[in-house]
C-alpha cells in the first residue's frame, strides 16, 4: 500500500506557474507509475500525464503537451508537476495517482490503485 499527499496548489494569474508535488509513502514508489490527474466542477476526472516507474516514459494530455511537465525523484518518493504558462481553463482539483500493474501509467482513473486528496490549483484571467 502507499500513501499519496499532494501539495502546492494555490491561486495564480493566467500566464503564471506553479509545481505541484506529490510525496510517497508505505509501500516501494519505483514500483508504481505514477499519473496525475485533475478534476474540474461537473466534469470527469481526467488524465493530466503520467510517467513510468523508472522516470523514462511521460505521455502528457494534448490540452497540457508543452507547457506542463511530469517528473519523479525515486529516491525521495516524490512525484512532480510542473505547470507552466498557465490558463484558466487549467483551474481544477489536482490529484497523484499509482498505477500498480502498468510500467508506464494508464490513462484511466478506474486503473490507479491508490489516490492523493487533491490539491486545488485555480487559474484567473
Amino acid at each position: 500500500q502507499v500513501q499519496l499527499v499532494e501539495s502546492g496548489g494555490g491561486l495564480v494569474q493566467a500566464g503564471g506557474s506553479l509545481t505541484l508535488s506529490c510525496a510517497a509513502s508505505g509501500d516501494t514508489f519505483s514500483s508504481y507509475a505514477m499519473g496525475w490527474f485533475r478534476q474540474a466542477p461537473g466534469k470527469e476526472r481526467a488524465s493530466v500525464a503520467r510517467i513510468s516507474r523508472s522516470g523514462g516514459n511521460t505521455v502528457y494530455a494534448n490540452s497540457v503537451k508543452g507547457r506542463f511537465s511530469i517528473s519523479r525523484d525515486n529516491a525521495k518518493n516524490t512525484l512532480y508537476l510542473q505547470m507552466n504558462n498557465l490558463k484558466p481553463e487549467d483551474t481544477a482539483v489536482y490529484y497523484c495517482a499509482a498505477d500498480r500493474d502498468s510500467l508506464s501509467g494508464s490513462y484511466y482513473p478506474n486503473d490507479y490503485d491508490y489516490w492523493g486528496q487533491g490539491t486545488q490549483v485555480t487559474v484567473s484571467s
